[in-house]
């Protein structure tokens, strides 16, 4: 995620590391901060792979420099938009990271790719807790908010539930609407 989000910045125009850190942080940074401990590192990574370069900046003191993203940067950086990993689809943080570069893929029916395969995890049946057929909590069906009487687990429930239904609307608008059973219109259809 951390990789991606730099590359992604940079791929926009050049930056300084403590401009690419505020960006990573209003991109991330209100559920997953990012700390110089772990930003540096990951770019002294992506240097050494030949990813990005670190220019000096002009008219600046020594150890002052900006970031750019080189040729092969942009195909890496292309090439994680193409196939996300499996975590970075079901995992709605890692997954914003994503859509945030989508639209630097220059194909549409690439980025659509991406798209169906996040709507296609978002309806499957899923839950934060599950009950086995005697409705104990367990790894069996998973629960519905009406079934849970923990307020709190509840209000998860539900607050997930909306996000989902928002998320997936969004999602079948974008790719072109849905048939009849709320399926998206693919290649073949």
């Amino acid at each position: 995620m951390l990789e991606l989000a730099i590359l992604g910045f940079l791929a926009e125009g050049p930056l300084r590391g403590h401009a690419l850190r505020r960006r990573i942080a209003r991109l991330t940074g209100y559920v997953r901060p990012v700390s110089d401990g772990t930003l540096y590192p990951a770019i002294n990574r992506l240097a050494r792979a030949g990813l990005l370069e670190r220019n000096p900046e002009p008219g600046a003191g020594a150890g002052r420099y900006v970031l750019a993203l080189t040729p092969a940067g942009r195909e890496e950086m292309l090439r994680r938009l193409r196939t996300p990993a499996e975590h970075e689809i079901t995992d709605f943080t890692r997954f914003l990271v994503v859509l945030a570069f989508l639209s630097l893929l220059p194909d549409t029916a690439e980025q659509h790719a991406v798209l169906r395969r996040r709507l296609a995890f978002l309806e499957e049946p899923a839950s934060f807790f599950a009950a086995d057929d005697d409705g104990e909590s367990g790894g069996g069906r998973p629960l519905r908010a009406e079934e849970v009487d923990d307020p709190y687990r509840r209000g998860m429930l539900l607050t997930a539930r909306a996000t989902s239904r928002a998320e997936r609307a969004w999602l079948r608008e974008v790719l072109g609407g849905a048939t009849g059973e709320g399926r998206v219109k693919g290649p073949a259809d």
